[in-house]
């Protein structure tokens, strides 16, 4: 061999040496994480189902890795502000969100000029737990059945207010969703989280809307609002005696509230699997099962790949009550 030639295969060897090595430090990257605090966006305020099951999980994720998971509220935009700053931030594991069936569902369906993708800018971790909406009324409202609001709402089109906690919410669209069923009119005043707009159902200011399950279950039982019908297929095991809106008179009515870790798409394959791994061991815990429980909600535990799935559904079913509703954000 000449010594032209040996030059040129150490050089190429050395080139490939740093080649594998850059290829391994992704790798290395992601067996270190964590090394310093990790961020859970929230995308609505303290007291929502969101911000509930973030706080559930991120004490006992911090014991597990070993840094702090500090829980971050950024409402507004339905889900919108948060989803968008998780979007564009560094795939590094280090700012995740704690999405809903509103932010990474319904968005991708009633929002056309997102700066993101609500599927495709995500890496689902794991699905954490789900509830019913609840359609509430303020207990002095003369509104006791979902008949009485269907025969209020079809004599007075577009009299009768109700509150959600943001546009675009999961329970912004289960009211579209009962309005389009049952051909009624109501008018959308939208809050910011589903505690403002509780708290104003609670002083009379607006009379009902739909609500997540977990901020609203407290008031039920105190009986600060009065539930008159929930969401799901079957009635729900924490509410026994309230009916569903398909048993109450709306054929086909069905939607879930639904609670879950994403983080940027491109976020290390290890990381992701790590912290899935992680929160099905979590909410298998007793008392993190009786913590979730106690919200109105039932723990998961999912893998990626099963929310991923559940996302990629439930933005098919969105798309069709947007599309049927007329319900378009932008």
């Amino acid at each position: 061999m000449t010594l032209f030639a040996r030059r040129m295969t150490r050089a190429a060897l050395a080139a490939l040496g740093v080649a594998i090595a850059c290829l391994a430090l992704p790798a290395l990257a992601a067996d270190a994480w964590p090394t310093k605090p990790v961020k859970i966006v929230v995308p609505s305020p303290p007291g929502d189902g969101s911000d509930l099951t973030a706080r559930v999980v991120a004490d006992k994720l911090q014991a597990a890795f070993g840094q702090p998971f500090i829980v971050e509220n950024k409402p507004g935009a339905g889900g919108v502000v948060a989803a968008e700053l998780v979007a564009h931030s560094a795939p590094d594991g280090y700012t995740l969100i704690m999405g809903n069936a509103g932010s990474h569902g319904i968005n991708a369906a009633v929002y056309t000029k997102l700066s993101y993708d609500a599927v495709a800018s995500f890496a689902p971790i794991s699905m954490i737990s789900y509830s019913p909406n609840v359609l509430v009324v303020n207990p002095a409202s003369p509104i006791h059945t979902v008949q009485d609001l269907i025969s209020a709402a079809r004599a007075k089109p577009g009299a009768i207010d109700f509150a959600s906690g943001g546009q675009g919410s999961s329970a912004h669209m289960s009211m579209e969703l009962f309005k389009y069923l049952t051909k009624t009119d109501l008018h959308h005043i939208p809050y910011k989280g589903a505690t403002p707009a509780l708290t104003d159902i609670i002083a009379g200011t607006v009379p009902l809307g739909f609500f997540n399950l977990p901020p609203a279950i407290g008031h039920i039982h105190s009986g600060k609002v009065r539930a008159l019908a929930v969401t799901t297929a079957e009635r729900w095991p924490a509410l026994p005696d309230v009916p569903t809106v398909a048993e109450a008179g709306v054929p086909g009515f069905e939607t879930v509230a639904w609670f879950g870790l994403l983080a940027p798409a491109a976020t290390p394959r290890p990381i992701v699997e790590r912290l899935a791994t992680e929160i099905r061991k979590i909410v298998a815990m007793p008392e993190v099962k009786a913590r979730i429980e106690g919200t109105g909600a039932k723990e998961v535990g999912s893998t990626p790949e099963e929310f991923a799935k559940r996302i990629h559904d439930d933005v098919a079913k969105w798309k069709r009550v947007a599309a049927a509703a007329n319900v378009h954000l932008d």
